[in-house]
C-alpha cells in the first residue's frame, strides 16, 4: 500500500482504496474499486456465501494530472468523512425510527401501524437530505493519486 502525503493529514486519518480508472470525462474521473466484505480475505471465502465482493464506481475530480483509462490509482479521503456518512445514513435514521416508535406507543396499540408510520418518517428525512446533496458531496469527497506515488 503506497504511503500518502496529503496536506496536513496523518496516515491514521486517511481512508484508502486502490482502484482502476474506468472512465474520464473532462475533469471528472470514474474509478472502479473492488469492495470486499470483512471476510473477503479469508482462506475459506470460496465456500462461504458471506464473502461478497462487488465492483463499485466512485466519481472524483481530477487534480489536473493527465490520467488514462485503465491506470491504477489510489483514492483517499479523511476517515471522519466515513464516520459522517455512517451517521447520516444509519445512526440518525435508526434514532428517528426509535423515537417515533416510542412516541406512537402512547397513542396506538397497533404495532403494525406504529411500525409503518415510523418507517414512513424516513421518507421526509431522505428527501430533506437530498436537498443538501451538493453540500454533502463537497464534504464526502475522495481525492485521487497515482498508485505507488
Amino acid at each position: 500500500v503506497p504511503e500518502l502525503q496529503c496536506r496536513d493529514y496523518k496516515m491514521s486519518q486517511l481512508i484508502e482504496h486502490a482502484g482502476v480508472i474506468h472512465q474520464i470525462n473532462g475533469k471528472h474521473i470514474k474509478v472502479q474499486i473492488l469492495q470486499e466484505s470483512a471476510c473477503g480475505g479469508c482462506h475459506a471465502k470460496g465456500a462461504c456465501s458471506a464473502a461478497d465482493m462487488k465492483d463499485k464506481y466512485v466519481d472524483v475530480e481530477s487534480d489536473g494530472s493527465d490520467y488514462k483509462v485503465g491506470e491504477h490509482v489510489t483514492l483517499y479521503g479523511q476517515s471522519s468523512m466515513g464516520l459522517f456518512a455512517v451517521l447520516l445514513a444509519f445512526v440518525i435514521p435508526f434514532l428517528l425510527i426509535l423515537f417515533t416508535l416510542f412516541i406512537l406507543k402512547n397513542y396506538t396499540d397497533n404495532e403494525a401501524i406504529s411500525g409503518s408510520i415510523a418507517l414512513g418518517t424516513l421518507l421526509p428525512y431522505f428527501i430533506i437530505l437530498s436537498f443538501f446533496n451538493s453540500r454533502l458531496k463537497s464534504k464526502l469527497k475522495f481525492h485521487i493519486k497515482r498508485y505507488g506515488a
